[in-house]
């Protein structure tokens, strides 16, 4: 059976968490948008609230209405009866990125750290699609996942003070792009001249959750004429 690997667990006097996976992966995160459009469906009546996660689904009920029992019974049967469930076709959105030192501060370390020329760093980087996972942080800020193993690295012990609006980065097996001028602990590999936040455009982000997204190098002459800036970087203390 496709979800006999879930496990619903109390969260709350009004709520319970339905567990997909033990770790984030692409098959857990459909199987996670497939089972929130389901329960969104099938028991709009008793739901306050929705809240999916990496690996997980916050189911919140109306305790005037339901409880515990009852809500877990109809979360197994839904998850029982599996036999429509197709994956996600997800749209595939390509960003392109001026990687370089200059563009990139951190790019060197991450080569160092994984024995690869910074020139197979940006490859690696490339080289597949990545699943938005979340939006969070800041407006337009997309947690997407994962990178390959190999040039995954922490976030950075003394995070900067300032990262330059377009700043693409990576931390643990995550990367994203700011979308705004901010503080942040990631590492830098370049900068990406299209807007992640627009609150006068329609939609605002050109990505949302359950896209893909491609990173496409670009020049620096390219970058700039795309309406790229280049920045200089404030470290932390």
């Amino acid at each position: 059976m496709l979800f006999e690997q879930v496990n619903i667990s109390i969260a709350g006097e009004d709520a319970l968490i339905v567990y997909f996976a033990d770790s984030v992966s692409g098959l857990a995160f459909e199987k996670i948008q497939w089972a929130t459009d389901r329960i969104r469906e099938n028991m709009a009546d008793t739901l306050v609230d929705l809240i999916p996660s990496y690996t997980s689904i916050l189911v919140v009920f109306d305790i005037f209405v339901t409880d515990h029992h009852s809500v877990r019974k109809q979360l197994r049967s839904l998850l029982q009866h599996s036999e429509n469930y197709t994956p996600i076709q997800a749209k595939v959105i390509e960003l392109p990125v001026y990687y370089g030192l200059e563009a990139g501060p951190d790019l060197q370390r991450i080569a160092d750290k994984s024995a690869l020329t910074i020139e197979e760093v940006i490859k690696v980087h490339q080289a597949q699609e990545y699943m938005v996972f979340a939006i969070g942080f800041a407006p337009g800020f997309a947690y997407l996942g994962e990178v390959d193993k190999s040039i995954a690295m922490p976030r950075l012990s003394t995070p900067r003070l300032s990262v330059p609006k377009g700043a693409v980065a990576i931390a643990d097996r995550q990367t994203a792009i700011y979308p705004s001028v901010s503080p942040g602990g990631w590492n830098i590999i370049g900068l990406c001249p299209i807007d992640m936040f627009d609150s006068s455009a329609e939609p605002c982000m050109p990505v949302k959750v359950g896209d893909k997204v491609k990173f496409t190098a670009i020049s620096r002459n390219e970058y700039l004429a795309l309406g790229g800036k280049l920045a200089q970087y404030e470290e932390g203390e």
